[in-house]
């Protein structure tokens, strides 16, 4: 089978079901953003060697494609249809808070606001925080025309909480200084 199929080339792409929609629609940013997010994490977790670390992030590039698989499913589809769709589960969002709180219990407190950066990995899982809130946004606009999963948007937010806490950790397990912001003084 060719990796190209020449269906795509009038600006258009197929939904789960088949419905052909503009590659600038809501339903295709979405889940792109969400595909854009699971490559940022695969390029963080081949600079990662904590097994622990790497093991989270895979489960969740896992779940990020069953995300894109939801967000590629319109409503409405036929009984049969429906049934092959696959959806995030409800509370898929508690393994995220488990390890926020696994991994921020070893961290500092915080008491300045911080810059992306310091080591490598670091900046990497800011970048992924921060494409992770865009996806986060493009859901919502979705949402705000069309029924998505609820599920989808708390995982997003959480898992953006994640990736600032884990930014931070792997900052703390190199012994890199996390770049502080100093505030403009006076006017």
């Amino acid at each position: 089978m060719k990796i190209y199929t020449k269906t795509g080339d009038g600006g258009e792409t197929g939904l789960f079901g088949g419905r052909r929609v503009s590659k600038a629609d809501p339903r295709v940013e979405a889940y792109g953003a969400v595909d854009e997010l699971n490559a940022h994490l695969g390029w963080a977790a081949a600079l990662l060697n904590e097994a622990e670390l790497h093991q989270a992030l895979r489960s969740i590039q896992s779940d990020l494609l069953t995300v894109g698989a939801d967000l590629a499913t319109p409503p409405g589809l036929d009984a049969a249809l429906a049934s092959r769709t696959v959806s995030l589960a409800a509370g898929a969002s508690v393994r995220l808070e488990a390890l926020i709180d696994r991994w921020d219990a070893e961290l500092p407190p915080l008491k300045h606001f911080i810059l992306p950066g310091g080591s490598p990995a670091s900046a990497v899982l800011h970048v992924c925080r921060a494409v992770c809130r865009r996806a986060e946004r493009a859901v919502v606009r979705l949402e705000a025309g069309s029924p998505v999963n609820p599920e989808v948007v708390v995982y997003l937010n959480r898992l953006s909480d994640l990736l600032f806490v884990l930014a931070r950790w792997v900052n703390a397990k190199r012994g890199v200084s996390e770049p502080v912001w100093s505030p403009p003084k006076g006017p």
